[in-house]
């Protein structure tokens, strides 16, 4: 028999302390919270991010449950509006028809795999399914090399990329008919963010300055 990988079983223990701690410690100050969410949801918006494990959402946001529908995948990607039918316009189609939630907001961050990926897909090698998923970024790097300064830096190509991704997805949300469908009738924004994780702060797209610019800087 094959011994338990020590890893994974410290893995496995510290999130079942978690779990004890959250139900001993936590539950009982906001009982009544959970109680009320027991029947149903009324997020306030659509968080479509990144499946990166630095990424939490109502943390940076400061939300709390039930106030946040998300949509995580590797490097928050958006496919185009197909008649094959996947998770993630399965959620995209959830939220706008059933939720009905009035804010979409697409939300890449820094140091993203796939955006590095992206930048050297040569490195998807040995990885047939990333490669393919992430073909639904193509755009982005297109535009990268079409508009990056020569001899740009590593960094700053990874930085533009990164948003380019975020306004490329905000299109491709638009071709799913149940988005178009409330944007026509005023019942939905959608807004494109980047967050920095070294910082805590992000940076959200100004369509009219068609610029990125800091996050929370009107509020």
């Amino acid at each position: 028999m094959t011994e338990p990988c020590v890893k994974s079983q410290e893995a496995l223990q510290r999130i079942r302390q978690g779990v004890a701690r959250f139900r001993n410690e936590v539950y009982p100050g906001q009982r009544a919270m959970f109680e009320g969410l027991k029947h149903g949801q009324q997020p306030i918006g659509f968080f479509i991010t990144c499946a990166d494990s630095r990424i939490v959402p109502n943390l940076f946001t400061q939300t709390g449950p039930g106030e946040l529908f998300a949509e995580r995948n590797p490097g928050n990607l958006v496919p185009i509006h197909e008649p094959f039918v996947g998770g993630v316009s399965a959620s995209v189609e959830y939220a706008m028809l059933v939720l009905k939630v009035p804010l979409v907001i697409v939300c890449g961050h820094t140091d993203c795999g796939v955006m590095k990926t992206l930048l050297h897909p040569e490195t998807t090698e040995r990885l047939p399914a990333v490669r393919q998923w992430i073909r639904h970024a193509a755009q982005a790097r297109d535009r990268l090399l079409r508009e990056s300064a020569p001899g740009a830096s590593e960094e700053e190509r990874l930085r533009l990329l990164t948003q380019f991704n975020v306004l490329l997805q905000m299109e491709n949300l638009k071709t799913h008919p149940s988005v178009a469908s409330r944007l026509a009738a005023g019942e939905v924004e959608i807004h494109g963010w980047v967050y920095d994780i070294a910082s805590g702060s992000g940076l959200e797209y100004d369509p009219q300055s068609g610029e990125f610019k800091k996050l929370g800087a009107s509020v």
